[in-house]
């Protein structure tokens, strides 16, 4: 007997932000798995079972809910933001791939939502309006000079760069240290985003230039956008400014 996996994304927090389809998702479901704050984001009614886990249990938790689909039930595996970036898609991936032969056959349906950095960008202007990456600063799976080789080749690429997990009581010093490796790259005047809580009662917006960053504007709530060269501050008196890069690049000299 083979149940149905939903893996669907709350969005950055604000109830308004959870999509449709993610919220016609969620009502299809008997049981959540999820980080305990997430779970939290959505109402369940009668008969809806919660599963809650520690943030870092993310393969364990994806395991869990694919032995429930593969028993029959419609499960859902909920992830903050989109689920797909640095979220729980791709634990559930790795787990099918790793995983018994039945969970293949567990009829799968990731629901894209929207994730922290369109959150923040649009709270700010169109700081991703020409070429974007995304690099979270975890270096829980990944090793901390892979990330420093990416940081220095998007900048010289000139990309706009949004940094996920960009401080942690565990890691305290890694958003300074990537601060240092783009002002060796970048612009003093390259604006700088700290978004916490994009949407959210306790939102908190900022733009500075990469030559006043302060990494302790940040914590985990936070998504930090880095401009690239050609992006631009538009000043408004009486209102925050606009921060944008233009839909053209400038040619290489």
């Amino acid at each position: 007997m083979t149940g149905r996996l939903l893996v669907i994304g709350t969005g950055p927090g604000n109830p308004d932000q959870m999509t449709p389809q993610a919220q016609a998702a969620a009502a299809q479901a008997t049981d959540f798995f999820g980080y305990g704050p997430y779970l939290d984001r959505i109402a369940l009614s009668d008969g809806q079972a919660r599963h809650a886990s520690d943030n870092r249990e993310e393969l364990a938790r994806a395991r869990a809910a694919l032995t429930m689909a593969a028993s029959g039930r419609t499960v859902a595996v909920v992830s903050g933001g989109d689920p797909g970036v640095f979220a729980m898609a791709a634990a559930v991936c790795e787990a099918i791939e790793d995983g018994p032969p039945e969970w293949r056959s567990v009829e799968l349906d990731i629901v894209p939502g929207v994730t922290a950095m369109l959150a923040v960008a649009a709270r700010a202007g169109a700081p991703l309006g020409h070429d974007f990456c995304a690099i979270s600063l975890s270096d829980n799976l990944k090793p901390w000079d892979l990330i420093q080789r990416r940081l220095e080749a998007a900048a010289s690429a000139g990309f706009v760069i949004a940094l996920y997990n960009p401080i942690s009581r565990a890691r305290p010093w890694q958003l300074g240290k990537a601060f240092e490796i783009l002002r060796a790259v970048l612009p003093a005047s390259t604006p700088v985003i700290f978004g916490r809580a994009a949407g959210r009662p306790d939102e908190r917006i900022a733009v500075y230039a990469l030559s006043d960053a302060d990494p302790g504007k940040a914590d985990m709530a936070t998504c930090v956008i880095i401009g690239s060269p050609e992006t631009r501050v538009i000043e408004r008196e009486g209102h925050a400014p606009l921060v944008y890069s233009p839909r053209f690049a400038e040619p290489a000299r």
